[in-house]
């Protein structure tokens, strides 16, 4: 079965693409891991009162694709669920995230479905 020009990319173009999304994948996975375990970690700091990982690096985390992560490991380790700034910030990033996401989805399907 042969499928319409549209559907039908080269075999180099078809495995750039899939590269591309293997090293996002990846890349998605590690910086989720990483801040979940910044999450973990600054918790286990606070409870021993020592040394606290700064907000700004778990909001960074957060920013550079870690939100979910963060989402996460707040609700896991219940971890500043009273810092209501620290929780607007992350709320925004994870927003504006997840738009980013669906208008990339959006666009590919709709350049797909023509």
């Amino acid at each position: 079965m042969k499928f319409p020009s549209v559907f039908s990319l080269g075999p180099a173009v078809q495995v750039g693409y899939a590269r591309s999304m293997w090293i996002a994948v990846m890349y998605l996975w590690a910086i989720n891991t990483l801040t979940l375990l910044a999450f973990g970690w600054d918790k286990l700091r606070a409870r021993r009162r020592k040394r606290r990982v700064p907000e700004r690096r778990l909001l960074w985390l957060a920013a550079l694709g870690g939100s979910l992560a963060a989402q996460l490991g707040r609700w896991i380790f219940e971890h500043k669920a009273r810092k209501r700034s620290f929780s607007a910030w992350l709320y925004a990033i994870t927003a504006f995230q997840v738009g980013l996401c669906y208008l990339i989805i959006s666009s590919d399907l709709g350049a797909l479905l023509r």
